[in-house]
């Protein structure tokens, strides 16, 4: 028997895919076709795949406050280098106050996938990829 492919780690994260089999959704819901803010964090209790739970135990979820914050700077690190090179930013005009706002546009709109994201990188920290699962629910 043949052993199932291994999903790729960063695209399994990216996809908001749970960690132990990668192939489930976390979220219940679309975020890019599906406006609804209080919505945000619609996910599933358990992996509709393989049943793992998400909420690991209560207020789990606390500590992707530090996560989300961690990837807010990235973000912004990485608009600060893009504006730099593209337009450029001096102290003699105002350019830098143009990057903070182009910033804080981008990181508003950014903000819910951004937060969906972290959730999904703090649990692939606490739960691993189970590949004999995997090939367990491959056989079925």
């Amino acid at each position: 028997m043949a052993t199932p492919k291994r999903p790729n780690f960063f695209l399994s994260i990216l996809q908001l895919k749970c960690p132990r089999c990668r192939r489930g959704h976390m979220f219940r819901n679309n975020i890019f076709f599906h406006w609804r803010l209080s919505r945000i964090f619609d996910m599933y209790e358990r992996c509709p795949v393989c049943d793992q739970k998400f909420e690991l135990e209560t207020g789990f979820w606390f500590g992707t406050g530090y996560v989300s914050y961690a990837l807010s700077v990235a973000f912004s690190v990485a608009t600060l280098v893009a504006y730099a090179v593209l337009i450029g930013i001096t102290w003699r005009d105002n350019s830098i106050f143009y990057w903070l706002i182009v910033n804080a546009i981008l990181l508003a709109i950014c903000q819910p996938w951004i937060m969906r994201l972290s959730r999904t990188l703090y649990l692939y920290f606490f739960v691993y990829y189970d590949e004999e699962l995997v090939a367990h629910l491959e056989s079925k």
